[in-house]
């Protein structure tokens, strides 16, 4: 008997491998041996490629079949490889034609229709970035699919029209009658898309607005403390609404991360800007990342190119506050689990609002808080001063008064501030481009001293700062980043005295000595 194979795509993370499937068809008793590291739910695939394939009008052999999956040392999970093992198994016994440079990505059901999985659009980039253009996938699949560029998709909804494709003998395959919808496949109704919500809502706290739309501007980090009531919810809801959509590039990373964590089928690429806020009472897998085998992407990859916004935040685990320190700093998450090593894109701007103690009357004079002095240092001691100093812009709001709710100032909208914000993001670009760089939070501190360096004159406030030990190396670095994002938001070419020091007022909120 001929040697069957077919090819599919293992994810780690958000890489995917080309996995070569090998089926050889011995002369004894019956057995289906799947070789090359499956996890438990691969390992499953045997009797359910059996069904399907006896319900498509192709029943397997009764002799010994033998799968491989090459390179036998990548680790592989999921349902995913069903289809590529029962064309590399039928093409071995000689009722399909060989497949060729052919990847099949899809799940099989006992009655032989084929499902869709999760991850296509990640898979699909991988293959086409190996040279396999020509992919199969399960009809519910397509469109996503399709939306990477170069692949040569085709998709089918049972395995008995895929086989016909492939060269089988139409006298044998049994084409299923119309098929009832699939349920797993159905979108629920959503009913009509919520109303956005709008910055103009908000009223008064004009400076918070501010710090909002320079961070915006810049892709920075955010911290609002305040009592309740005082608006921080609202504004981080609204963050969203004034970034500019994404590019080509990060709407495909974007897209790519989601279809590994959503069972709905990506249908178009995310153009806006993610918006994750996982409860308090999250655990670090859901918020970092990981769970049983290959660690799946949290919220804080889910954000990547967004906003993760984390409400009462010295409510979280202290230990899940600190694992984002080193994604804020590199902009990616690498999760190390026994089973493998998975890499996934998180850069993402931080949003954390808090009350100012435990009871949240600690403003203004104070008069009506009841925390103790030890109780509201163990309040902010669960954010650590590393994880602090990672923030740009470090608010503190107030109550808002009745003259804010009197109607007599108008706020802005969030279209007119989204018009700035794209403004400045441009100016960036413009900027920064030369570098492979698009914001001014990415900028990387030997460019800040050397290129992009300041006047003295300019940065006499935030050499003082560093001076008397008011802020550390980083957060000198983060004002200056804070610095251009004011400059470029008020349309100067580079910031002058009072950006920097609007920057580290923002930072240190006390007066620049």
């Amino acid at each position: 008997m001929p040697l069957g194979r077919t090819y599919a795509v293992s994810l780690v993370g958000l890489n995917g491998y080309i996995v070569e499937v090998e089926s050889d068809i011995g002369q004894t008793l019956p057995a289906f041996i799947l070789l090359g590291l499956p996890d438990a739910s691969l390992s499953e695939a045997r009797e359910r490629i059996r069904a399907a394939a006896r319900n498509a009008g192709l029943p397997l052999t009764r002799r010994k079949i033998t799968v491989n999956l090459v390179p036998a040392s990548l680790p592989k999970r999921g349902s995913g490889f069903d289809l590529a093992i029962v064309m590399s198994a039928l093409a071995a016994a000689g009722d399909v034609r060989h497949c060729g440079r052919t990847v099949f990505l899809s799940e099989l059901g006992l009655d032989g229709r084929l499902r869709p999985i999760r991850g296509v659009l990640p898979a699909v980039m991988a293959a086409v970035q190996a040279g396999f253009t020509s992919v199969v996938v399960a009809g519910g699949n397509a469109a996503e699919a399709n939306l990477v560029p170069g692949a040569e998709v085709k998709s089918y909804d049972s395995l008995a029209e895929v086989a016909l494709a492939f060269g089988a003998d139409p006298a044998s395959v049994e084409l299923p009658a119309a098929q009832p919808p699939d349920a797993c496949t159905q979108s629920v109704h959503k009913g009509p898309d919520p109303v956005p919500k709008d910055m103009a809502d908000v009223a008064g706290q004009s400076e918070a607005r501010f710090a909002v739309e320079v961070a915006a501007a810049g892709a920075h980090n955010l911290m609002m403390v305040g009592p309740p009531g005082a608006g921080k919810t609202m504004l981080a809801e609204r963050i969203p609404g004034i970034l500019p959509d994404l590019t080509d590039k990060q709407a495909m990373e974007v897209t790519a991360i989601h279809s590994l964590g959503s069972a709905e089928a990506c249908r178009e690429l995310r153009r806006r800007p993610p918006f994750e806020s996982p409860h308090h009472t999250a655990s670090a897998a859901s918020i970092i990342g990981g769970g049983s085998g290959i660690p799946r992407p949290g919220a804080a990859s889910r954000a990547h190119r967004g906003v993760l916004f984390l409400d009462e935040a010295p409510e979280y685990q202290r230990r899940i506050l600190d694992a984002l320190r080193e994604p804020l700093e590199s902009g990616e998450l690498v999760l190390h689990r026994a089973a493998g090593t998975a890499t996934y894109p998180a850069r993402f701007q931080l949003v954390l609002a808090a009350n100012p103690c435990p009871c949240g009357q600690s403003t203004g004079k104070g008069m009506d808080c009841t925390c103790s002095a030890q109780q509201r240092r163990r309040y902010f001691g669960r954010m650590s001063a590393p994880l602090l100093d990672r923030v740009d812009l470090q608010l503190e709001m107030h109550r808002v008064s009745l003259h804010d709710f009197s109607g007599s100032a108008t706020a802005d909208s969030s279209a007119a501030i989204a018009s700035r914000v794209a403004d400045a993001r441009a100016a960036q670009e413009n900027r920064l481009c030369a570098w492979n760089l698009s914001t001014n939070a990415e900028v990387p501190a030997a460019l800040l001293h050397n290129e992009l360096r300041l006047s003295r004159k300019a940065t006499v406030s935030v050499d003082k700062g560093i001076e008397t030990g008011a802020i550390t190396k980083r957060g000198y670095d983060r004002v200056l980043r804070v610095a251009w994002s004011i400059g470029d938001l008020a349309g100067r070419t580079m910031p002058n005295s009072d950006d920097v020091t609007t920057a580290l007022l923002f930072r240190t909120q006390e007066e620049a000595v």
